[in-house]
């Protein structure tokens, strides 16, 4: 049985960081895409980032160059690193993935990952 669990999430100010964590069990972590995703409350759920299992990460715009998005293998775990942190980025975060593909294809729509986590609400004070 395939199980993420995503921690981490939590309130704080404008400026402030986070690390959210999200531990997988039940699948063989390096060999499947990860990605995370969030949820505003009233909005679609968006594409955050991903790394491939070749350990090619891909950000949307709106997080490249405050987010960071990494892995450790060993611990079947999946980090997102989130530096800057502006009101607009509150939503709930929810990691996901999918099997890694041989030619190292990568994908931003969500509806591509196979299995979810629960998630954890971020919120960004101003």
């Amino acid at each position: 049985q395939v199980q993420l669990v995503e921690s981490g999430g939590g309130l704080v100010q404008a400026g402030d960081s986070l690390r959210l964590s999200c531990e997988v069990s039940g699948r063989t972590f390096g060999r499947d895409d990860m990605g995370w995703f969030r949820q505003a409350p009233g909005k679609e759920r968006e594409f955050v980032a991903t790394i491939t299992w070749l350990g090619r990460p891909l950000y949307t715009d709106a997080v490249r160059g405050r987010f960071a998005i990494s892995r450790d293998i060993a611990k079947s775990t999946l980090y997102l690193q989130m530096n800057k942190l502006k009101p607009e980025d509150t939503a709930t975060y929810y990691c996901a993935g999918r099997p890694g593909q041989l030619d190292g294809y990568t994908t931003r729509s969500h509806d591509e990952f196979d299995f979810w986590g629960q998630g954890t609400e971020v919120t960004v004070s101003s």
